[in-house]
């Protein structure tokens, strides 16, 4: 099967880092954990295929194409073992990618994601896709933007998180519905609670406390799964690395120090 072309960009200088971000965004989903990093760390950033500017390739996409996506580029691009950080679509790339390629990994970090989905949630994903094929992305944006943000991060204008919001909402209705479809499909069917056991790096799970569309217990279910990960939690909604991105990249710091 092709490879597609993946958008990348990298900065900053140290360990490397490589930031995945969730369905429907984008590298720029990753800004404010990527300017606190770059300081110490060298920061790769990818779009997934079909997101931001990388290739819109025709579907089926399932989580282990993008897991083999990624470790074509950190092979291409990245000399010795990286600290890999997923978000949600991200995150489940995360969970794959240390089954698949465990050489490649100094350790993984899980956010705001799921390792298994129910017939109720594929019952959802599957309306999702169905929507989207009929009107568009811009059609579930509305959605997306209550499960991505708490109220009080949508309205600040203050602190800029009204425009982070407004310009991740253009992001996400710009992005090729077909691919968004298909990879709608890929997380819903992922199932992780086998391969799980087999991974041997160290793992940070990351869990928001407001998060609804990957509740902790979801976090919590995952960390069980993998011997020796840790757990921590954000007061934040689904995209936490955006809402919280100084605390983030802090968990995240803390978490790095500690790998050997």
């Amino acid at each position: 099967m092709k490879q597609p072309h993946l958008h990348w960009t990298q900065e900053g200088q140290g360990p490397v880092v490589v930031l995945s971000h969730a369905l429907g965004c984008d590298t720029s989903m990753w800004d404010g954990v990527a300017a606190a990093l770059k300081g110490r760390y060298t920061v790769l950033r990818h779009d997934h295929r079909g997101h931001g500017k990388s290739e819109a390739v025709p579907g089926p996409y399932t989580i282990d194409l993008l897991a083999d996506d990624v470790a074509g580029l950190i092979k291409a691009h990245c000399t010795g073992p990286v600290h890999f950080v997923g978000l949600s679509m991200g995150g489940m790339t995360a969970q794959a990618l240390a089954a698949r390629h465990p050489q490649l990994l100094k350790s993984i970090t899980i956010a705001n994601a799921a390792m298994h989905y129910d017939d109720a949630a594929r019952a959802m994903w599957a309306a999702r896709v169905k929507t989207v094929l009929e009107q568009g992305v811009a059609a579930i944006a509305d959605g997306a933007m209550q499960r991505w943000f708490t109220p009080e991060f949508r309205a600040d204008e203050a602190g800029g998180g009204k425009q982070r919001v407004a310009a991740l909402r253009l992001q996400l209705e710009k992005t090729d519905a077909a691919a968004y479809a298909a990879s709608c499909e890929a997380v819903s069917n992922i199932d992780f609670r086998a391969s799980n056991g087999s991974i041997q790096c160290p793992v940070l799970v990351i869990g928001g406390t407001r998060d609804e569309a990957t509740p902790v217990a979801m976090s919590e279910a995952i960390c069980k799964s993998i011997k020796g990960a840790q757990l921590q939690t954000l007061p934040a909604a689904h995209l936490s690395a955006v809402e919280q991105p100084a605390a983030f990249a802090a968990l995240l710091v803390r978490f790095f120090e500690g790998v050997r």
